[in-house]
Parts: structure tokens; C-alpha cells; sequence
């Protein structure tokens, strides 16, 4: 399934599942098939566990079978009328990894790391999938990452790696934008990495059955049309099984956070020149199977 968050208006919000001309409203398609109680809010789903994933898989069944008897459905909105979200909202955590494609290492002429680099984003950076992406004023050299990102689906500590792939919810793409300039400056990657509208991510959240692997992805970065970043996710340092136990040992995972991997080689800071973006710029990072993000730089 392709669960998506989005906006019918400034004031309605909502989830759904992700059909293509159209999408099924879950909180409407539950009270029209009088099934579980479906949230407004992603987060709130997947504290359901499986049984609210079971029970959204039974109302595209029933949503097929009334459609193909001719039947008028207002759980179904059209697509062209919705303003998709990031899709998770306000997670608790957003944890990333850095230097985690031994590619991306050879090009800032570092050695890959031993043991996985870890930082953080705020959610306050989460940004829609088509949103702009906003330069602070304080930032003159601002950089792309196209990144896999996968969603934990339930609560877990100490989780080993036999059982990690059993606390994924599903994927997405993310967009690590990163201020190089406040990075370098500050000697640590916190305020460069997290500023407002920093993380877009998305389109939809793919679950974990519908990715047969989530380690043979081909990923890649668009700038104005030009190929920026290109390899696949076989090519990660720590795959997601190791991530999990890792993070796990000493940090709570929560349903609702978001893990980002890292991104490939390919980024404008070392390139020479270096490229780095600028306002009326159009990104788009992309993974196969997960769907393009498209974001214009402000």
C-alpha cells in the first residue's frame, strides 16, 4: 500500500491510500464500511499495529468490489484535489546516517566509518513532497541528498537484527538538504542539517510487503533536469537490520520515527566546482518503486 497524508483544505487533514487518479480516505472509508476507527494522522495508524494495517488492506477489497458494481463512493477523492504532506508529521525522532555509501566517503576523501555516523533532524525540517524548500538568510551554500528512508511501525528496544525488518512500517524518499557552510562552521552537523523545510520526504509511505527488497533500490538526484546522484541502495555501508539493532541498544524506537540511510556520491559540495543550490532550482530525488519527490529551492 502507498499510505499518503494530505490536506483537502488549510484546515482538513487526513490519510489515505495512494490508488493514482484517486485515493481512499480511510477515516471516511471507515465509517461507510463500519470497520476500525481509522486516525487523521499517520503516527496514530501505525500505533495500531497490524490490525490497523489489516484493516486498511480489507477496505481496498471492498472499495474494489463496490466499484466494480457500479457504486458511488465519497470516500474516493481525487488526487488532483489533495495537497500531499510529508507523512509523518510530528515524529519523535527523525534519525539519520551519515557516510554510509562507501562512494560518498571516496569523494570527501574520507575512510568509511567503522561503526554508523549518526545525527539528528527536527521535524520542524519535514517538508511536504512537492513543498518548497527555503533558503535561510544566513546560508549561502546549500546541498542536496537523496536518501532512503525507512518508518518504524512499533515500539522496540535492544531489537536484534534477526527480528529489526519486523519493526519497519514501510519507506520513503527523503531529501537530507544540508546548509554546508553553517555544517562546517559549527564543527557538528545539527543546526546545518535541521533548518525549516529541510527534510522533504515521501511521496507516500510504500509498506514494508510491498518492497521485496528494500536493499536493491536504484536511487537518485535530479537538478534542473540533470543527473546529479545515481547508484542503488545495494551499495549502503550499514543496512537496515544493522541500523535498527544499533540505534536500538540505547534508544527507544517509537511507531512514527523516521531512520534516513544516507545519500550516494554525487553531492554539489564535492563537485568541482562545487554546485550548490539556488532559488528557482528544481530537485527531484527519486528511488524506484518509492516514488519523486519535487521540490523548488525559495
Amino acid at each position: 500500500m502507498k499510505l499518503v497524508a494530505y490536506r483537502k483544505s488549510r484546515t482538513e487533514k487526513s490519510i489515505g491510500i495512494w490508488m493514482g487518479e484517486y485515493l481512499i480516505d480511510l477515516p471516511l472509508a471507515s465509517k461507510r464500511y463500519k470497520t476500525l476507527v481509522f486516525p487523521f494522522e499517520m503516527k496514530s495508524l501505525l500505533e495500531l499495529g497490524s490490525k490497523g494495517m489489516l484493516a486498511a488492506r480489507d477496505i481496498v477489497k471492498r472499495v474494489a468490489a463496490d466499484l466494480e458494481n457500479g457504486k458511488t463512493l465519497s470516500c474516493l477523492i481525487s488526487t488532483q484535489k489533495v495537497k500531499l504532506t510529508s507523512p509523518i508529521e510530528k515524529p519523535e525522532k527523525i534519525i539519520c546516517i551519515g557516510q554510509n555509501y562507501i562512494d560518498h566517503c571516496r569523494e570527501q576523501g574520507v575512510e568509511p566509518p567503522s561503526r554508523p555516523v549518526i545525527f539528528a533532524k527536527f521535524w520542524n525540517a519535514l517538508n511536504g513532497p512537492f513543498d518548497p524548500v527555503l533558503i535561510p538568510s544566513v546560508s549561502d551554500k546549500i546541498d542536496y541528498e537523496s536518501e532512503l528512508a525507512f518508518v518504524i511501525g512499533k515500539k522496540g528496544k535492544g531489537i536484534s537484527q534477526e527480528k529489526a525488518m519486523s519493526y519497519v512500517a514501510g519507506y520513503m524518499v527523503l531529501n537530507d538538504i544540508t546548509a554546508r557552510d553553517i555544517q562546517k562552521s559549527d564543527g557538528q552537523w545539527i543546526r546545518g542539517k535541521t533548518s525549516d523545510t529541510f527534510a522533504p520526504c515521501g511521496p507516500w509511505l510504500t509498506t514494508r510487503d510491498d518492497i521485496k527488497d528494500p536493499h536493491n533500490l536504484p536511487i537518485r538526484l535530479r537538478l534542473n533536469g540533470k543527473v546529479m546522484q545515481e547508484s542503488n541502495t545495494s551499495n549502503l555501508i550499514f543496512k537496515i537490520p544493522y541500523l535498527i539493532w544499533f540505534i536500538s541498544q540505547n534508544i527507544t524506537l517509537q511507531p512514527g520515527d523516521i531512520i534516513s540511510t544516507g545519500t550516494p556520491p554525487g553531492v554539489g559540495f564535492a563537485r568541482k566546482p562545487p554546485v550548490f543550490l539556488k532559488k528557482g532550482d528544481k530537485v527531484e530525488a527519486e528511488i524506484d518503486g518509492l516514488g519523486t519527490l519535487c521540490n523548488i529551492i525559495q
